[in-house]
């Protein structure tokens, strides 16, 4: 097992199939074979500013060339300095100007079944003039947006047109709370709220805009509010505050020439949530940002002509902001966005949306792909989706079992599948197999891309041994990286880069198996010290979720006399009575996949998991609840408020 004193983490999870790119897959790919892969890598790390300098000079435009690729002064990065470009020119009149203007940017459903197709040369044509009219606001240069909208196309646009005439935008999902909102535009000290009446969920119309007002009576940075007519229900319009978006742009020029922006202008802030109170707004600049987000994309999702791409995020997350609008778009790539939820009005709609566009590109989350185990398969058995040639996870580490599901289930045994680790802070994707290059594993995010530099190291800050896990760090900057915490550069110095000197600390913990393979392991704070064995809470989950009774399960540790740190487990059945012989036939089950070590000591059944709106288990607040306490810290990105009453409850029945 481990060394306790090294910081070393217990490897429990052995998961040794392989699953190589088929022949016509790897022919047809952008990279094709392992050898080219690490001609690249190889390339990239060596010369990590040439090779940077050479991908920016051939897929962005500039308005000026940089003259220097590369000043790092620790934790302070900077890249392609003196060079001045433009994202939104990247996204729209690159392809358009290129006469690619016909292609379809998106094909957009909104949950009632409303759909539009819309093309390069429209979306430039609509970023446009709604860029025309944030300036007739008074937007300018550096001035700080606020986005709090639906998944329809104008978000894209509002981002777009933010980008286009230098303002720094801040996206808000359409799902969070007023207060939220408004602690999002006060630290931000944001000038217009963008916003829209409403928008559909679970064939719920919502009403953003109560929520808006409720967020603006607290923020008193913000000047103005656009509002975009979406559910026609007549909200309140403070005159002189409120306007509506179709009045903005009625008149609006469609001649709106892109501002030449310094390769370090503020692209973005996104706030995460953070341990403390107070969300973090990670910030992200203009042509690094950029160039990650496009090259990642080319090459994880291997972009061809002709491919349909969808990603399931929101764009309030990192995933919709890199891998809808600034990654897919720079690469001229034709989406797929849906407005709503994947269960309505029935359990098959994503598998409708995918037949129906003949999408060949699926990226889900691994919690999303579990709640489809949970629904069954009838659902996906309706539908073709003999389209699909690639498919993608992202947000936490996909188990085994889910993998297999994903990739014989909704694959059909012939799509490989890309099982992404990155970050907010990251702006890419960091470790993916490229598909036509890496053999999967199930559960394992395989190998870097091109110019990072991941090292696994324990405690005393040495690298660990193969097969053990330590904390995940990036030893070289990457031009996506973010580049502070907005307003808070001693909280970014301490946070990211106090532990250990000279490296991105990522706050995850992982390990390298022998074939030179990354499992991510959970973040830092998810291990259990049990009897001084240090064990991935992720491998625990694996293991429970591995039995067909169980959707899901998070593991957690808390504190213990003897052993240092229990194992409690939260475990969601599938169709499956919650009952005393349920409990120990997880335990023996544990104890048969992985051993004796982790059992867990008690089993806890509930009916949901508290999760991000993106997906995540909020582990930190589980910990609490097993360990008896109240909930400290931010909890704006909660999904459902009320699934922490009913763990309490079920504790204290």
């Amino acid at each position: 097992m481990s060394n306790p004193s090294n910081g070393q983490i217990a490897n429990v999870l052995n998961e040794t199939r392989l699953f190589p790119p088929s022949e016509t897959f790897a022919k047809q790919a952008v990279i094709g074979s392992l050898r080219s892969y690490e001609e690249l890598y190889k390339e990239s790390i060596e010369d990590i500013e040439g090779f940077w300098a050479k991908q920016a000079r051939e897929h962005l435009h500039w308005f000026e060339p940089f003259h220097t690729t590369l000043e790092w002064k620790n934790p302070l990065a900077k890249w392609f300095i003196g060079g001045k470009t433009n994202v939104s020119y990247n996204c729209l009149d690159a392809h358009v100007l290129a006469g690619n203007g016909d292609r379809i940017a998106f094909h957009w459903e909104g949950e009632p079944g409303d759909r539009r197709t819309i093309t390069y040369a429209e979306m430039l044509n609509d970023v446009c003039r709604f860029a025309n009219a944030l300036k007739q606001l008074g937007i300018e240069k550096g001035d700080r947006v606020s986005i709090y909208m639906p998944m329809v196309p104008e978000l894209a646009v509002a981002m777009l047109a933010c980008a286009r005439i230098g303002a720094i935008h801040s996206v808000i999902f359409g799902g969070f709370s007023a207060e939220a909102i408004s602690d999002r535009n006060n630290d931000a000290q944001a000038k217009l709220l963008i916003t829209a009446d409403g928008g559909w969920r679970r064939g719920k119309a919502l009403s953003l805009k109560d929520t808006a007002d409720e967020a603006l009576a607290k923020s008193p940075t913000v000047e103005k509010c656009i509002v975009l007519k979406r559910i026609d229900n007549a909200p309140n319009m403070t005159p002189g505050r409120d306007v509506w978006w179709h009045d903005l742009v009625a008149n609006a020029s469609e001649d709106c020439p892109a501002t030449s922006m310094d390769s370090e202008d503020s692209l973005f802030i996104l706030y995460t949530s953070g341990s403390t109170g107070k969300p973090k707004g990670i910030r992200h600049t203009t042509a690094g940002y950029n160039l990650y987000a496009k090259r990642t994309f080319e090459w994880v999702f291997d972009h061809r002509e002709g491919d349909v791409f969808w990603c399931t995020a929101d764009c309030g997350w990192i995933t919709g902001h890199s891998y809808i609008v600034y990654g897919p778009m720079s690469a001229g790539a034709t989406q797929v966005m849906y407005e709503g939820a994947p269960n309505w009005p029935q359990e098959d709609r994503f598998w409708e949306i995918i037949e129906r566009y003949r999408v060949t590109i699926l990226y889900t989350a691994p919690t999303a792909i579990r709640t489809f185990i949970k629904w069954g398969d009838h659902h996906v058995d309706k539908h073709d989706l003999s389209s699909l040639r690639l498919l993608g996870s992202v947000g936490e580490g996909i188990n085994p079992e889910a993998w297999m599901w994903y990739y014989e289930k909704i694959g059909g045994g012939r799509c490989p599948i890309v099982d992404t680790w990155w970050q907010t802070e990251t702006g890419g994707i960091m470790m993916s197999p490229l598909p036509g290059a890496i053999a999967c594993k199930p559960g394992s995010c395989t190998r870097p891309l091109p110019g990072i530099v991941p090292r696994v190291l324990g405690h005393s800050l040495a690298d660990v041994e193969a097969n053990h896990g330590g904390m995940l760090c990036i030893e070289k900057p990457w031009p996506g990286m973010l580049r502070g915490i907005w307003g808070d550069d001693e909280r970014y110095q301490q946070q990211y880069w106090s532990l250990v000197p000279g490296m991105y600390l990522t706050g995850d913990n992982a390990r390298r198996d022998d074939d030179g393979y990354y499992w991510i392991m959970g973040r830092i704070d998810d291990v259990i010290n049990v009897s001084g064995h240090r064990l991935s809470t992720i491998e625990v989950e694996s293991a429970l979720v591995s039995h067909p009774a169980v959707a899901e399960a998070a593991a957690v540790g808390r504190p213990d006399d003897i052993k240092g740190q229990a194992i409690t487990v939260f475990v969601t059945l599938k169709n499956h009575e919650p009952t005393d012989a349920m409990r120990e036939m997880l335990k023996k089950h544990v104890r048969k996949e992985i051993g004796a070590l982790a059992v867990p000591d008690d089993v806890r059944f509930t009916s949901s998991l508290p999760k991000t709106r993106s997906g995540k288990i909020m582990r930190r607040l589980l910990r609490d609840i097993a360990a008896g306490k109240e909930g400290t810290g931010d909890t704006s990105t909660l999904e459902d408020y009320t699934v922490l009453v009913r763990l309490r409850n079920d504790d204290e029945s």
